[in-house]
């Protein structure tokens, strides 16, 4: 159990619990969000500020930076950026000299977590780690700076656990946010009745980061235009997470000259693509677990260059890229990672797609092994937990002094 900080501020005025969160995916700004409603309801007196994104805004938090709006993965894509990070950082190093909160709360986002972490340690602040950086799959040394900078591990993946166990770290297992989500959200009839007009339908979900939109949606165009004319009236709805996105892809589509194709574009209507659709064509990252939750068979696709691709197979250490097949430790989901020229892996989705498309029996083998994971490995209630973990492991704030 950690002890509560109290500053002279507090003293005088109320002795409120300050947590603070450090978060830079959009998933996680979700997740986040979540975590504030639950922890609210356990404590209403307890203040929030992070460096995060607009959803945790939404759910009460004071956002000092909207570090949502530097989400970039790979160190080429960070380079530009490289400037703006360390003043960021510098800047949640004052933020916590000045404000002194009883926790920092970090979530993903390891480059500049790792950073945050250090400086709240040497100021004596606990830090959680929750959904904490994927380790075990790239570049495991790193867990020396777990060892250094962090208290507590919340992770939502069961042999996670495991692994951080096994190399000294305190960690809980807390299930993942995500199946919670998918199972509370309320879902947009109107949006589903149009969706649900197409006698079958393959959603595009090509990312939540510029970078990675920029990149795979042109390859998902090629695939799109294949099986477009393999099997006619299929469609193809997208999901956008932003404006700009959806401006980008709708760019693509017209310089690829494909504006006749029945592609629909749709802004932050995942779910309802997710849940429509027969299958899907996904870009790697977290959205593969709710696509594990709805049951909604895909395939998943990263594509890179050549000088990510080769610092990838230096530093990946795990056999998949997905992260249900990573918690199956088989091949659930066809995997394509992609480099350089995209015919044969352009060909070897398509066929895939149209099998399942064409195929009843195949559809339904790949939804029954998604199901089964599913019953298998899914605990409820990941928030919750993860918030009554926080609370437990920072002891309760001392009574405010009467003004005598």
């Amino acid at each position: 159990m950690f002890p509560r900080r109290v500053s002279i501020l507090e003293l005088e005025e109320d002795t409120l619990m300050h947590l603070f969160f450090s978060v830079g995916e959009p998933s996680g700004d979700e997740h986040t969000a979540h975590l504030i409603e639950e922890i609210r309801k356990r404590n209403p007196d307890v203040s929030f500020s992070a460096f995060g994104g607009p959803e945790m805004q939404a759910a009460g938090c004071q956002i000092e930076v909207r570090l949502t709006d530097y989400a970039v993965m790979g160190i080429f894509n960070v380079l530009p950026l490289i400037f703006k990070f360390i003043q960021l950082i510098r800047q949640a190093g004052q933020y916590l000299e000045t404000h002194r909160p009883d926790a920092v709360i970090l979530v993903d986002f390891p480059g500049f977590n790792w950073w945050v972490a250090r400086k709240a340690k040497a100021l004596g602040i606990p830090v959680f780690y929750y959904l904490p950086p994927q380790l075990w799959a790239w570049a495991p040394w790193r867990i020396r700076r777990v060892r250094k900078n962090v208290d507590y591990i919340l992770s939502g993946l069961k042999f996670e656990k495991a692994w951080y166990e096994s190399r000294g770290v305190k960690v809980d297992y807390i299930g993942h946010p995500f199946f919670d989500e998918v199972a509370s959200k309320k879902l947009d009839s109107n949006i589903l009745s149009t969706l649900n007009q197409s006698e079958k339908s393959v959603g595009i979900l090509p990312g939540s980061r510029t970078s990675e939109v920029t990149r795979n949606f042109p390859f998902m165009l090629q695939i799109v235009s294949q099986l477009a004319d393999q099997l006619p009236g299929v469609t193809f709805p997208v999901a956008c997470y932003r404006e700009t996105h959806l401006e980008l892809c709708k760019q693509f589509i017209q310089e690829a000259r494909l504006g006749h194709l029945p592609i629909q574009l749709y802004l932050k209507k995942t779910s309802e693509i997710i849940e429509s659709a027969d299958c899907c064509l996904m870009v790697s990252g977290s959205v593969s677990l709710e696509l594990l939750a709805r049951k909604t068979p895909a395939v998943v696709i990263y594509r890179s260059h050549w000088g990510m691709y080769c610092l990838a197979h230096l530093l990946i250490t795990c056999k998949y890229m997905s992260l249900p097949n990573l918690i199956a430790d088989r091949e659930i989901m066809p995997e394509f990672p992609s480099v350089g020229s995209p015919v044969k892996d352009v060909a070897k989705i398509t066929t895939i797609l149209g099998d399942w498309l064409s195929t009843p029996l195949s559809l339904e083998r790949a939804r029954h092994k998604l199901s089964s994971l599913y019953d298998e490995t899914v605990i409820p209630g990941a928030s919750a937990q993860a918030a009554a973990a926080i609370l437990e492991k920072i002891e309760a704030p001392p009574q405010q002094k009467s003004a005598a």
